[in-house]
């Protein structure tokens, strides 16, 4: 069974725009086309567009996956590559996740703020440590 561009952007939440630049891009060698010129797309296909999808939402540049797609095109010869790309992401993507744990203790901390606050019913609650109300707002 093949699937048209436009079922395959529907399929993985994308624009059919996004699927064409990907393909100008050099990200989709494997997709086969119509003699008229339409892409035709296989299943495994849209299972190596959800990896593009996967590296790019890392923040992956597109050259990198480009070289990722290239490897795989050369078989067993590159695998050592393309671990150690994963695990290069894995670290990537492990590091963006302390970043955001990070980011949500603040988020916390600023929702406990509020709240204590909006119990009172005045931020002066806070005000009894200039200091920390500094920091705190």
């Amino acid at each position: 069974m093949t699937y048209s561009i436009s079922e395959v952007a529907k399929e993985l939440n994308l624009t059919v725009y996004t699927l064409r630049y990907y393909d100008k891009e050099g990200l989709m060698p494997f997709v086969e086309r119509t003699p008229g010129g339409a892409r035709n797309f296989k299943e495994s296909d849209i299972d190596f567009l959800k990896i593009i999808q996967c590296l790019k939402s890392t923040g992956m540049p597109i050259k990198d996956i480009k070289d990722f797609i290239s490897w795989c095109s050369e078989g067993d010869s590159t695998l050592q590559e393309r671990y150690d790309m994963f695990t290069e992401r894995k670290a990537s993507v492990e590091a963006q996740m302390e970043e955001l744990r990070k980011t949500m203790e603040v988020i916390e901390h600023k929702r406990a703020y509020y709240r204590t606050a909006l119990d009172a019913g005045t931020e002066e609650i806070h005000k009894s440590n200039r200091m920390g109300n500094f920091i705190a707002n």
